[in-house]
């Protein structure tokens, strides 16, 4: 039985986290796949309550979700847990904003976090993050749902999210919608521990 393309491509990115530790070749890999493939569109799911994290591969590298996002749902304010991430849009259109500490972060009083740059990224986009560019939000622009391909090199477990008023940081446990296309029920080991789904 042939491999999936999405299968192919986490050989591929395998490979290249083999090669370079810091994935220089990573974005090309991810643009290449959404530019020829959909085979992706098997492991969409959706919900009404929040955008979902579905599972598509993980290993000590690196790990891949495809998250799914509906008109008016976003990202917390997150951080990437030191990791590097990137985000590939494989349809729709998403919304990127930037925060960053105040310079006054040290202070032991609540300030605002600073609101950066806003980018939106379209169908073959890939964006890269980590913590020493930003902390983002994510979200879909144009009032359609999107679908979008995450990196992380290495997995994430655990995040922090930020209240953009007061700066305040929360740590909080990621998990999944699904794993490889089936659901990921209440009871078990992946699924979704914290009260939000901060992931990309």
């Amino acid at each position: 039985m042939s491999q999936r393309p999405i299968d192919e491509l986490c050989a591929a990115l395998q490979a290249e986290f083999d090669r370079d530790s810091r994935g220089k070749g990573i974005s090309s890999l991810l643009s290449a796949y959404q530019a020829e493939h959909r085979d992706w569109d098997d492991w969409a799911l959706w919900s009404d309550e929040r955008y979902t994290r579905n599972l598509v591969s993980r290993g000590n590298s690196f790990e891949l979700l495809l998250l799914c996002w509906n008109p008016g749902q976003e990202s917390p304010i997150h951080d990437h847990a030191g990791q590097n991430c990137w985000m590939a849009v494989l349809e729709g259109q998403l919304e990127e904003i930037h925060y960053g500490e105040p310079e006054n972060g040290a202070s032991e009083r609540l300030v605002p976090l600073e609101k950066g740059r806003a980018k939106s990224f379209g169908e073959g986009g890939v964006a890269f993050i980590d913590d020493s560019i930003a902390y983002h939000l994510i979200r879909p622009a144009g009032g359609v749902r999107a679908v979008s391909l995450h990196l992380y090199a290495k997995p994430i477990d655990t995040c922090k999210i930020f209240c953009p008023d007061t700066g305040q940081a929360e740590d909080v446990a990621l998990g999944y919608h699904s794993v490889r296309g089936e659901l990921v029920g209440s009871d078990s080991p992946e699924a979704i521990r914290g009260r939000f789904f901060p992931g990309p």
